[in-house]
């Protein structure tokens, strides 16, 4: 027994001394670790994780005022395959599938056939490439989501080697309607934006980036999130999508006709300032027009004939005229100071005497720059603080990239100022605006003198809550008196109905507004250099005795004898109508007869929910009288002159009950209930059933609906 206990101890006392020269060889290699050591797996720990990985948001969409999307960041994808991932079992499958794959992409993407695509498929996989492009072009969401349902790609990136890369694109449903007031991206959205509201309202849109780090682990890396990403802000537009389609049409149409060299439509709704269309048309070298620039902001133009609305009101203002005042025109044809002020009709003999009024309505030269010349000829600084009293050219600051601000340079401005400057400057040649500047002048005509700023944003939203709105602001709150604006509203609607202006006018409503056609300068060349060009323009509103819209139609460069009514009033009345016809209506309450009762003619059926409709709608009945539950109360609906009547009607389950006079939804929901089949044709009440009211019921059968209006 002794020696058998020496064997026990020894085999104990080594293993004793093995474990506890273990323990110390590794707290030995412990305190190497942590002291010796401590730099180099530091350097390989740092090398597992990647810190401050940023996250980037998703940029707000853009929003038209009548709620449509009208550009919004969304996915696209290149797609990859790695053939080592996966290793003989993915081979394998990628093999016994491959011709079911290429089909498959094939049908996704036409462009290219099914043997292309396994031809391609089998050139990755010889070379054994690791990130092998499958298509070359950017996919959507939606094809990359129909890729990942095909055989092997369906599997894990590590099982089949599929795998992807994501950007994120700016796409705009609407195509390149109103796309320079949205505004572009760089290809790679994380330069950000290049103009319009894309650029104006960037802070906002871009969101703020998120951080995380990146930790490998188990050869793969995981995202731990440190700080979220925060997307951006919606913004919500003023453009309504209808209106901006019926100005681009109209204008593009007129355009290709004159074979014009550009073109603009504004159109702006008069109490808010909103802009509800901005159109901006310049013909590319195809012949096709394009929105290339934001002309109607940026396009420093001499206005012509629309300024001299303008100058008469200021002379009406400082109490020198009024609409009867008459200047006689002669032959058409007046020397100022050294030049000859024309008429358009001079070679037919002019007009002779004029009184204001048709000074206006004939867009007479020589009516209005001798008038401006007569009062204000020796003190023309007085004409141009009477223009500024109004506000005409005072920059609005609308906050979008390449805005221009009007040019109206008097004697204060100049080192000098000829004796002609101010008689051409009163007919709109010497000044520089941009067309919303003429637009928003005439606006506030429409406005009761209330001149506002033009906004092409009405809110700031986030998930579908409004954040900020933005109010009108208000930039003169009386451009004039209210004898210069009555008179000036009078005669701006004579202009249309009986002057040069007919063609912007509209059979269905009253139109105001002035024509403008101007010689285009050739800068140091003058007007007359080579073919002389020619910007022609309306601008007004309507309707003309409650305007609601305002509207300014600018040409460039057309063809045929220039003529703003015709040319760009056209283009004005075809815009005008079809607003009409889709935003303008009268009111119900403006129709009806104070003294009638209306009463409308109600459906059969559910006489709970005929009830509640009347009553929510104000309408005298007797549905009080009608029982209430979870059920259905099944009846007639007349009505008598002062109410409508709801009767209920007797039902048995084992008889057809009469659906006649009921709606589709609830002649089928009573009849499916009694176990019968429905068959509808037709839309509106019913009118006919194959199966006569009170037949017995044979469960299955099937009874069909003739519906009419």
């Amino acid at each position: 027994m002794i020696p058998e206990q020496k064997k026990v101890m020894l085999r104990y006392t080594t293993l004793v001394l093995f474990f506890a020269l273990m323990s110390v060889c590794i707290i030995v290699k412990a305190g190497l670790i942590m002291f010796a050591e401590r730099q180099y797996w530091k350097d390989v720990a740092d090398r597992f994780v990647k810190e401050n990985v940023a996250i980037p948001p998703t940029r707000g969409n853009i929003i038209s005022a009548d709620g449509k999307l009208m550009a919004s960041s969304l996915p696209e994808y290149k797609i990859y395959m790695d053939f080592k991932a996966g290793g003989y079992k993915k081979d394998t499958m990628l093999m016994n599938h491959l011709q079911e794959i290429c089909e498959g992409l094939h049908q996704i993407f036409p462009d290219k056939s099914a043997q292309e695509f396994r031809r391609h498929i089998l050139k990755g996989r010889k070379q054994k490439s690791r990130n092998y492009l499958l298509y070359p072009k950017r996919i959507s969401y939606i094809e990359y989501k129909e890729v990942k349902k095909l055989p092997v790609f369906c599997l894990g990136k590590y099982q089949s080697g599929f795998h992807e890369l994501s950007f994120n694109q700016r796409k705009k449903p609407f195509g390149s309607l109103a796309m320079r007031t949205l505004g572009d991206m760089y290809p790679d959205m994380a330069q950000g934006a290049k103009n319009g509201l894309e650029l104006a309202y960037d802070s906002l849109l871009k969101g703020e980036n998120g951080i995380t780090h990146r930790q490998k682990v188990m050869n793969k890396y995981l995202n731990i999130v440190d700080k979220p990403a925060v997307d951006g802000y919606d913004i919500i537009t003023t453009i309504d999508v209808n209106m901006q389609d019926i100005a681009e049409k109209a204008l593009v149409d007129q355009l290709k006709n004159l074979e014009a060299q550009s073109g603009v439509a504004v159109v702006m709704e008069v109490a808010t300032g909103e802009v509800k269309a901005n159109v901006n048309m310049t013909r590319a070298s195809d012949g096709n027009y394009y929105e290339m620039r934001n002309l109607a902001i940026s396009n420093l133009m001499e206005p012509g004939s629309t300024f001299k609305t303008a100058s008469i009101m200021v002379a009406m203002e400082d109490k020198y005229i009024t609409p009867d005042y008459v200047v006689d025109t002669g032959n058409g044809i007046v020397n100022m100071h050294g030049s000859n002020m024309k008429d358009w009709n001079w070679h037919h003999g002019g007009y002779g005497p004029l009184d204001v009024t048709h000074i206006l309505e004939y867009s007479s030269n020589v009516g209005v720059s001798t008038i401006i010349d007569k009062f204000y000829g020796k003190d023309p600084q007085k004409f141009i603080d009477g223009l500024r009293r109004m506000d005409i050219d005072t920059p609005l600051h609308l906050g979008i990239a390449g805005e221009a601000s009007p040019r109206i340079l008097g004697p204060k401005e100049r080192s000098y100022f000829a004796r002609t400057t101010l008689p051409w400057m009163s007919i709109g040649y010497e000044t520089m605006f941009p067309p919303i500047y003429i637009l928003n002048f005439y606006n506030a005509i429409a406005n009761n003198g209330v001149m506002v700023k033009p906004k092409f944003v009405k809110a700031i939203a986030r998930d579908g809550d409004i954040v900020e709105e933005f109010e009108t602001e208000v930039v003169n709150p009386k451009i004039c008196s209210d004898t210069t604006l009555m008179y000036i509203r009078e005669i701006l609607k004579k202009v249309v109905s009986e002057g040069l202006a007919k063609q912007a006018g509209s059979k269905q409503f009253s139109v105001s507004g002035k024509t403008g056609t101007a010689q285009i300068s050739q800068g140091k060349a003058g007007y007359k250099s080579g073919k002389t060009k020619y910007l022609v323009s309306f601008c007004g509103y309507f309707p003309s005795e409650n305007p609601k819209y305002s509207c300014i139609v600018s040409i460039e460069g057309p063809n045929g004898y220039p003529s703003g009514g015709v040319q760009a009033g056209s283009v004005f009345s075809r815009i005008a109508e079809r607003i009409y016809a889709k935003h303008l209506y009268k009111d119900l309450a403006e129709a009806k007869d104070s003294t009638a009762i209306f009463i409308p003619d109600v459906k059969n059926g559910d006489l709970k929910e005929a009830a509640f409709i009347l009553q929510q709608l104000n309408i005298a009945s007797n549905g009080s009288s009608i029982p209430q539950g979870k059920n259905p109360v099944w009846g007639k609906a007349t009505h008598t002159a002062n109410e409508a009547e709801l009767k209920k009607m007797t039902t048995n389950k084992k008889l057809v009950p009469n659906v006649k006079g009921m709606g589709a939804k609830d002649a089928v929901y009573l009849l499916e209930s009694y176990g019968l089949r429905v068959k509808l044709s037709g839309l509106g009440k019913v009118s006919a059933q194959s199966i006569q009211p009170g037949s017995y019921i044979h469960k299955g059968q099937t009874i069909s609906l003739t519906l009419t209006n």
